[in-house]
């Protein structure tokens, strides 16, 4: 299949999702052309069959802001009729699913299909904006097919925005072997001290991802356990993290590791993963903690819970209920049984249910049944 890729080629777990994606269909001898603003960040210069297409956004005095939208609609459909694409999946109904309609009807006499996948802001925060839901219900009603990552999100789409609308749940994947534990005690000696133990945040920094909760529940770990803690992003409540850690003296137990590329190397050290945010339609990061054994403490929202399973792989607490999940991180980190059962069943729970190879598979079954269709 020749196939077009529409995605943020940032960190967040979109882009990496629909980079790893790309990636693993090129390496099954499809050929994949990623459409965007800049090269995705996991995705390197030579691989099989991949090719990248940068997306030109021209300011004009005219414009108050660039028209990405257009830009990239433009760009979809040069790409279509240069490279007689088949398919294009779009990551994120807006803007992403609009351009590609958009191109879409510019090269009409091409038989090109268009797949979109839900990742969850472009439902739960864009979409529901007065000012673009209607045009995130055209998007979503006028695909030839829609995912999404998680029941949850597929529920919440069709509550809000098409009752009669076909959405197929095709969960997000790790590569199992890729994410896996690292007894590597070199590695361990850059962060943390022997006997101290690891835990680790991955996100954006978006302010739903609650990166303040996570500095506010280790404070209380580290009264009762050696520990340093790992930070690993950027985004907009990078500053308010910074100041916290300082204000609460924490400076020598906390390292920010910005926009770290290999997240494998720190996850496979980890011993306890956090994820207390607002939302999560899915929860990548906590997926590929699993993977490497971590166990996880999340907000028992949206799809997490579809991710971890409590007292299994982890514990779900409320939202902001720092006394909770600093109880359960406790708990975890000073019995070692219940760390290695939990870390085991996560990386079972990886293999058999979100595993690369398995989902992908399902992503080539939908792509072949829409295009017969």
């Amino acid at each position: 299949m020749k196939i077009g890729i529409i995605c943020y080629p940032s960190f967040g777990g979109s882009g990496v999702i629909a980079t790893e994606l790309g990636k693993s269909l090129g390496a099954r001898g499809h050929e994949v052309h990623f459409i965007c603003y800049n090269l995705p960040v996991r995705l390197s210069a030579g691989s099989n069959n991949i090719f990248f297409h940068l997306v030109d956004v021209v300011g004009y005095p005219l414009f108050k802001f660039p028209p990405y939208t257009l830009a990239l609609a433009s760009k979809t459909a040069e790409i279509i009729e240069k490279y007689n694409l088949e398919l294009i999946h779009a990551h994120y109904a807006v803007p992403h699913s609009t351009s590609a309609h958009l191109a879409q009807q510019m090269v009409e006499d091409k038989p090109v299909k268009i797949i979109t996948t839900l990742h969850g802001t472009d439902i739960r925060l864009v979409g529901l904006d007065p000012s673009y839901f209607r045009v995130t219900k055209y998007a979503i009603e006028k695909n030839n097919g829609v995912t999404s990552v998680s029941e949850y999100l597929a529920r919440v789409t069709k509550e809000e925005f098409c009752t009669k609308c076909e959405i197929r749940v095709i969960p997000n994947f790790v590569d199992t072997d890729r994410f896996i534990s690292r007894q590597d005690a070199k590695l361990r000696r850059l962060y943390a001290l022997p006997k101290e133990k690891i835990i680790t945040h991955i996100s954006n920094f978006r302010a739903l991802k609650r990166v303040t909760d996570v500095i506010l529940v280790f404070e209380k770990i580290v009264k009762e356990i050696p520990a340093k803690l790992l930070l690993v992003g950027e985004g907009p409540e990078f500053a308010r993290a910074l100041e916290l850690v300082s204000r609460l003296r924490l400076q020598k137990r906390v390292r920010f590791l910005h926009n770290l590329e290999k997240v494998e190397d720190v996850l496979g050290i980890s011993d306890l993963f956090l994820l207390p945010s607002d939302m999560e339609s899915f929860g990548l990061a906590a997926l590929e903690a699993m993977s490497c054994q971590a166990p996880v403490i999340a907000s028992d929202v949206g799809g997490l819970p579809e991710v971890v399973v409590h007292e299994k792989s982890g514990f779900l607490a409320p939202i902001g209920d720092i006394a909770q999940m600093s109880k359960y991180a406790v708990e975890i980190l000073q019995d070692e049984k219940l760390a290695e059962d939990m870390g085991n069943y996560g990386r079972n729970l990886a293999i058999t249910k979100f595993s690369e190879e398995k989902v992908i598979s399902l992503y080539e079954d939908y792509y072949r049944e829409v295009l017969s269709a």
